[in-house]
Parts: C-alpha cells; structure tokens; sequence
C-alpha cells in the first residue's frame, strides 16, 4: 500500500504541475493589460505639436528646394540624356507632395483630437499658454496607468494563487482515492521455483 500511496503522490504531483502551467498560460493569455502601457504614455508626454509641425515646414520647404534642383538639372541636360531622370524625379516630387499632405492633414486632425479629448476631461491650460500640452496630459495618465498596472499585477497574482489552491485541493481529493490498485508482488519466475523446491 505504501507504493500506492508513492505512486498516487507522484501522479498528483505530475498533474498538479501540469494544471498550475495550463492555469499560468491561460491567466497571461486572457488578463492582457486594458490600458496603454505606461512607457507608451510617457513617450507621448513627451511630445510637441509644435515640434511635428516644425519638422513638416520643413520638409516642405526641402522638398521645395529638391524640385527647383531638379529644374535646374533639367535645364541644362540634353534632351537624350534626360530620360529616365526627369521621369523618376517628376514622379518622386509629385507623390512626395501627397505624402507630405496627407501628414499635414494627419497631424492637424491629430491634434483636433487632442483637443477633443482634454476638453472631454475638463482639462483647462495652465496660465499662460492657449492649450493644454500633451506633457501635461499624458503625465496624468502615465501616473495612473503605472499604478493601476502594480494593482493589476497583484490582482492576477492573487487569482492565480487561488485556482492554483484550487488545483491543489482536487489533487488531495484524487490522492484520498487511488486510481491504481497495486496487488503485492508474487514471485513466480524461475528463482521462486527453486526456493520452493528446498
């Protein structure tokens, strides 16, 4: 009976193992975290509107620059040594300028939005400036989001460590009724034989 016991032992113990990695696998896979990640919040704290629409002017002003280059080069190249450049060039300028608009307008409907949304949480500008600044907003949130990830994290925690019990009692269970029936072992092989002889 002690072997059964030992084999009973080492079977809930294999299945205790394998129910704590299905029930770890699943909490990690079901319990993503709902908000955005607190880095990603301070990286957008630490953008400026500003500094997007600096950097689009110019572009715009380099792209501007490029084509009157181009122009030149135009200009002074011969008509059997122009093809494909002007082509090429003709085509590069013209989707830059697409994309260089879609930018603009992506960032100016961007920053529409922003302001959307601090408006929504009643969040005024401090004294001085005309608008509420994505470091100020986004601060907040950073700080909330990094709190309530440490909470969430200890929640998971908790509930993991309470299916785990739970996993642990089904085995004590399963381990009070033995699935296997070891019968004692009878000697019958030809070492039996010659001992029963003497």
């Amino acid at each position: 009976t002690s072997r059964a016991v030992t084999i009973a032992e080492a079977f809930c113990h294999i299945l205790f193992r394998i129910i704590s990695e299905i029930l770890t696998r699943m909490l990690e896979e079901q319990c993503l975290f709902p908000l955005p990640e607190p880095q990603d919040l301070f990286q957008a704290s630490q953008m400026k509107f500003e500094d997007f629409q600096k950097d689009l002017r110019k572009l715009k002003k380099d792209l501007k620059a490029c084509e009157v280059e181009a122009g030149k080069v135009y200009q002074v190249s011969s008509k059997e040594h122009m093809q494909p450049f002007k082509e090429n060039m003709e085509q590069f300028i013209s989707q830059a300028k697409i994309d260089q608009e879609a930018e603009e307008n992506s960032l100016t409907e961007t920053h529409k939005c922003f302001l959307e949304t601090t408006a929504y949480f009643f969040m005024k500008p401090k004294l001085g400036e005309k608008e509420v600044s994505p470091n100020v907003f986004f601060s907040i949130w950073h700080e909330f989001s990094s709190d309530f990830k440490d909470f969430w994290k200890k929640e998971n925690k908790l509930i993991l460590q309470e299916r785990v019990k739970e996993a642990e009692e089904v085995c004590r269970q399963k381990k009070g009724k033995s699935l296997y029936k070891i019968k004692p072992r009878h000697d019958s092989g030809i070492k039996a034989k010659i001992s029963m002889k003497t």
